[in-house]
């Protein structure tokens, strides 16, 4: 069905289709002789504007950002966002898609939120998601290396055990289900809308007084690592308990010491009295701070630099491609 191609990100489920080198249609030169992609926002993710001149400020230059529709016709890519064109085809570029230019599926969600893949057959060159086999990967977080060791930093006092913020509480879910016996065992605060109330403003400073963070998607699926993970415990310098993907997903991307996983232990009896041992044993709880040394995490810059990345690789891979089958591609693992 499928075949591997030349990009930077290959994935399984596309295949080459019309290769050729010359797919960027420049539509003007910029200062630097750098030929500008122009790249189509077709709709705002759940409305949300951002800026569209931040590229220069991520060192991606040549990079013509707009919203603009009437530019369609010139337009090297179109990002597409599917929460806001999966209910209908029709929400969709109606016009015919000039010659070489790139539709790009780009998706945030794991596939228990996302429906109608299969109407998207043949018409999307490129993947942007927080996939890393994606074409472009936007992950909602990353790690990388100091480039020189911290020898030093300071834990932010730590008065209170283990806090969990959710908004999205459905009964039954595993990640509520294992909270459910999971409190039986341990005293855990819990902040949302059906539970203690906790403004945007007062979340970091409440949240760092926890020495744990229950980090729990609410789908396991690969990759699918969060904000819940990289901001709300990482941000707060809590330490991750994650419930989601495989411990070896994980460390994928971040150390192994880094974070507890449920996995890790029988039942949630035996990750509780852990968590209580590491509450009276501090030497062995700053352990879970080690690789603060030697790595830093770099949260996710905003739709903006999603946006800039995405004409950055459009320049590096001139190879087109359709990808046959979004569905097959993001559901072959589920």
């Amino acid at each position: 069905m499928v075949s591997h191609l030349p990009t930077s990100q290959p994935s399984t489920a596309k295949s080459t289709q019309r290769p050729t080198t010359s797919t960027l249609r420049p539509t003007t030169s910029t200062s630097n002789n750098v030929e500008e992609i122009v790249v189509l926002i077709w709709k705002w993710p759940w409305g949300t504007q951002t800026p569209l001149d931040k590229c220069p400020e991520y060192g991606i230059l040549g990079c013509k950002l707009t919203s603009d529709r009437r530019l369609y016709n010139v337009s090297n890519a179109v990002i597409i966002h599917h929460a806001d064109i999966m209910h209908s085809k029709n929400a969709l570029p109606q016009d015919p898609k000039p010659y070489s230019q790139r539709w790009i599926w780009w998706n945030l969600e794991p596939p228990r939120i996302i429906h109608n893949l299969k109407m998207l057959d043949n018409l999307f060159n490129m993947t942007m998601t927080f996939r890393i086999d994606s074409d472009i990967f936007t992950p909602y977080g990353q790690m990388e290396p100091l480039k020189q060791r911290l020898e030093n930093f300071t834990i932010p006092p730590k008065s209170k055990l283990v806090s969990w913020v959710v908004s999205k509480w459905y009964p039954g879910a595993p990640r509520i289900a294992y909270y459910e016996e999971f409190k039986k065992h341990i005293s855990i605060d819990v902040y949302g809308a059906r539970h203690k109330k906790l403004s945007s403003g007062d979340f970091h400073a409440t949240i760092s007084q926890y020495k744990f963070y229950l980090a729990f998607e609410n789908s396991v699926y690969k990759d699918y690592i969060t904000e819940k993970l990289w901001s709300n415990a990482f941000g707060t310098w809590a330490v991750p308990v994650v419930l989601g993907t495989s411990r070896e997903n994980y460390e994928r991307f971040l150390p192994g010491d880094a974070f507890i996983h449920v996995n890790d232990f029988p039942s949630p009896k035996e990750l509780a009295a852990y968590l209580l041992e590491l509450d009276k044993d501090d030497e062995k709880y700053r352990k879970y701070f080690n690789w603060r040394h030697q790595y830093r995490v770099l949260p996710h810059k905003g739709y903006s630099h999603s946006y800039c990345k995405a004409c950055k690789v459009i320049r590096e891979n001139p190879v087109y491609q359709v990808i046959h089958s979004v569905d097959k591609w993001f559901l072959q693992d589920v």
